[in-house]
């Protein structure tokens, strides 16, 4: 029983390596297609050596692969970032044990294809749950590998995880044929279309996307200039250390050290999420950082200015307008929001809520239940109130005699909206031709996480087909190609500007039309299944 034990533990950490690496690893996409075989096998070797409380070893493997690959979520939060590794492997390990159930009514190979189906399920449920870390989603593992996946644009991320599960018990099968003397004993024909149907699994997508990446081309009569500001505050002192208007000049100094002396500008100025926090919806003109930034594009006319602020809205009621609302005074009380704001010259300015909301930081799931205890502990969850659905800002361009030319739509993400592939497609369907993404990722400090959330953007490019402009507060600030390739980018943690071009997309993508099919059918198929398991076990009593 002691070598059987180590077996086990020689396979739960391979599985934690394979499933980890990818998110870690640029360019390593790949072994996340093997990623699931060792689990696989400690289900076999459980079941052959009659391993007792099975569900600890599975479960430390799910927990081992959360921690390894989001581990950085502990610097902004000890407590959350435990939370979030437990209860995210605890998910994955009730899947797992779902699938254990179903062997004992299905034939082995349909319990494989639940558990495949049954795990996209939950990822698509959780891209719209009300407590949603969609992090890991499997089909994530190849933001640093986008040259495999360029058919993203037909399937979106899920697409990638059944690509993953479909090559993982492909894979799994032939192994286990040939280790345990099955495969000499199969027919001719079997012989040949196991492993045949191995290799067109993993090599066919991957064929597909290196043609569809070698003859996409970008329709580079349209474009925008783009001139992005990275101030590099830190944002545990952002608050503390300087005042707003400290913080408004460097922003200004950096775009201005750009822009003096030039015949020609570019169209439009970048600076990243949350950058102010004094701005009032009721009465935005009275924000000093509004007044501060018109007073800077007087100078340069034709300038549109895109930028995140810490907003808030002041509601006159005697009762609580709702339950996100903070009670200020006498019959006052306020929402907060997380924006993107566009401005021009002539004060014309446009915003947009943030609406996929950090769970506990910005967002307080199920109000109902959390707003009383969240109240008696002083207010320690955040309340950002979202928007239903994303808005456009409008980047307007003019002509020399000052005459307005075009009014080019643009979808602005605000930090972790850019985790979400079917989301971020609202902003095309909504008209956006080109995509913009600020964002303040220095709470996780020097690690993994700010690289992982750079690395997703790419995915949304392919997604959508549309050039992305990315604002980092303390980095990385990138431009971003219709191919998700990163073409020119800033350094971390360093104070600095990155000037580029977006080239204009109005053509929509099989997977903004047609939204996540992959996902729907392997929900519909999971719960036909369910159904199937669910009869089965009421036939027997």
């Amino acid at each position: 029983m002691k070598s059987v034990k180590i077996w086990m533990l020689v396979l739960m950490l391979l599985f934690a390596a394979f499933m980890s690496v990818p998110f870690l690893i640029p360019h390593a996409g790949a072994a996340i297609l093997v990623g699931f075989i060792p689990l696989l096998f400690m289900d076999v070797l459980a079941d052959a050596k009659g391993i007792r409380h099975f569900w600890w070893w599975y479960y430390g493997a799910f927990v081992l692969w959360n921690a390894a690959t989001t581990f950085w979520v502990c610097n902004a939060t000890v407590g959350g970032g435990i939370f979030a590794s437990l209860a995210n492997a605890f998910q994955m390990a009730l899947i797992f044990a779902v699938y254990r159930l179903s062997k004992k009514k299905f034939h082995p190979f349909i319990a494989h294809l639940f558990l495949a189906f049954m795990w996209i399920a939950w990822e698509r449920f959780y891209f719209g749950a009300e407590i949603s870390w969609p992090w890991l989603t499997l089909g994530n593992a190849f933001a640093g590998t986008t040259k495999l996946i360029q058919w993203y644009e037909y399937t979106g991320t899920l697409g990638g995880s059944l690509w993953i599960w479909a090559c993982n018990l492909s894979l799994f099968y032939l192994l286990l044929f040939l280790l345990g003397g099955y495969y000499k004993d199969m027919k001719a024909i079997g012989k040949i279309l196991l492993p045949a149907a191995c290799l067109i699994l993993v090599g066919a997508p991957m064929m597909l996307s290196k043609r569809i990446y070698d003859n996409y081309q970008e329709d580079k009569s349209r474009s925008l200039d783009v001139l992005i500001a990275q101030p590099n505050f830190d944002p545990y002192q952002k608050f503390t250390s300087m005042t707003q208007e400290q913080q408004n000049k460097v922003l200004v100094n950096l775009f201005q050290e750009k822009l003096q002396g030039r015949q020609t500008l570019p169209d439009l100025l970048l600076a990243p999420e949350t950058f102010t926090s004094d701005i009032i919806l009721n009465s935005v003109e009275m924000s000093d950082s509004y007044n501060c930034f018109r007073d800077f594009l007087d100078a340069y006319p034709g300038l549109n200015l895109i930028f995140g602020a810490s907003t808030h809205h002041y509601i006159f009621n005697e009762e609580a307008p709702s339950y996100t609302a903070r009670k200020v005074g006498d019959g006052v009380w306020v929402e907060s929001h997380n924006s993107a704001f566009v401005m021009e010259k002539n004060g014309r300015y446009d915003f947009y809520n943030k609406s996929c909301l950090v769970v506990g930081t910005e967002k307080m799931p199920y109000p109902k239940i959390f707003a009383p205890l969240d109240a008696k502990l002083g207010g320690v969850m955040g309340r950002c109130v979202g928007q239903d659905e994303p808005s456009l800002l409008t980047v307007n361009r003019y002509g020399a005699d000052g005459r307005l030319i075009s009014e080019i739509p643009v979808g602005c993400a605000i930090c972790y909206e850019s985790v979400y592939g079917e989301y971020c497609t609202g902003y095309i369907k909504e008209g956006a031709q080109a995509l913009t993404v600020i964002t303040n990722d220095a709470w996780w400090g020097d690690t993994p996480g700010y690289r992982q959330h750079l690395s997703y953007s790419s995915l949304r490019a392919i997604e959508t087909r549309r050039d992305i402009a990315r604002c980092g507060n303390t980095g990385i600030s990138a431009f971003i190609d219709q191919r998700g390739d990163i073409l020119t980018r800033t350094d971390w943690w360093k104070r600095e500007t990155l000037e580029g071009r977006i080239y204009l997309n109005d053509k929509i993508t099989f997977f903004v039309e047609h939204g996540d099919l992959a996902g729907r059918i392997c929900t519909w198929l999971f719960l036909l299944l369910l159904l199937a398991l669910l009869v089965r076990f009421a036939m027997r009593r």
